[in-house]
């Protein structure tokens, strides 16, 4: 199948550069629910993606030890409730491990309606229960959370059957993608040397920006904030719908790609080892590659 591949232009017509009557609540407020005691990077990492994407603001919610780290980081961000226009959750998060209190907040993040949710990581098993607009951001590995309360996965536990399909190339990739963000009611964006993404209304296409150095740990963080802080500025301007959130999406993975391979220098060769920091720092310069329009 022919991939409908995201491109510099498409990524242009969804990010928003600010005016003269821009203000912080104007562009957009994100807020993470992410990281962990055991995994306090991941929401480090996200925040810096979400924060270098251009978001108005910045809010980190959870353990108060991490959020001494996530301050540290970026003094600027909002560790208390408040104003929300999109979500970030479970990144650096464990479903094994999680409390009754953290699922309990967990659900009641997913059922808010109307407000877009990026799904990562430790939060992917609860994505059935979102009310939406969503996203859920797996990589290979583990797409079977999500896919498993669809019953779509029965057989994936046994066997994993669930790999081989992945494994066959791009159509059949694509098709499990496009199955399951219909059965879901979401967008499913599914991580990869070509990530793919897909609405449940049956729009698709494939993100090719990136390099193989990106396959190294907390670039999945950085990634969830950089949708996150997209999926803020859209729907601070109005409502948006899951086909909307898929291009969000993938003008997110766009972005990361593109500064993986500025962070690597493999724009012309192959480039050199990175760290997801080194990533996120370069997403800036990832915004000048697209042909942006002033306001």
């Amino acid at each position: 199948m022919e991939a409908r591949e995201w491109t510099a232009a498409d990524a242009a017509r969804v990010l928003r550069v600010p005016s003269s009557a821009s203000h912080k609540y104007s562009r957009g407020v994100v807020s993470l629910r992410t990281g962990s005691p055991r995994y306090p990077g991941a929401a480090v990492l996200g925040v810096e993606g979400a924060a270098r994407t251009g978001a108005g603001m910045v809010r980190w919610i959870g353990d108060p030890d991490v959020a001494r780290l996530v301050l540290q980081r970026r003094p600027e961000v909002v560790t208390s409730d408040g104003r929300t226009d999109a979500w970030v959750v479970g990144s650096g998060t464990d479903a094994r491990t999680r409390s009754g209190a953290e699922r309990a907040a967990l659900l009641e993040t997913l059922r808010i309606e109307g407000t877009p949710v990026v799904i990562d990581a430790g939060a992917l098993d609860l994505a059935a229960e979102a009310r939406g607009p969503f996203v859920v951001t797996p990589h290979d590995g583990e797409l079977k959370e999500v896919r498993i309360p669809l019953g779509l996965g029965v057989d994936d536990i046994e066997g994993d059957p669930l790999s081989e399909r992945l494994e066959r190339g791009f159509d059949e990739r694509l098709l499990v993608v496009r199955e399951t963000a219909v059965a879901l009611g979401g967008v499913v964006l599914l991580k990869g040397a070509v990530t793919l993404v897909a609405s449940p209304t049956g729009w698709w296409t494939a993100v090719r920006a990136g390099t193989p150095w990106l396959a190294t740990a907390g670039t999945g963080d950085v990634l969830a904030g950089v949708i996150g802080a997209l999926a803020a500025a859209a729907a601070a301007e109005g409502p948006i719908d899951a086909e909307d959130l898929a291009r969000v999406a993938a003008t997110g993975a766009w972005l990361h790609g593109h500064a993986g391979r500025l962070a690597a220098r493999a724009i012309d060769g192959p480039g050199r080892p990175i760290t997801a920091l080194d990533v996120a720092e370069h997403l800036p310069a990832a915004w000048a590659a697209a042909p942006l329009s002033a306001p």
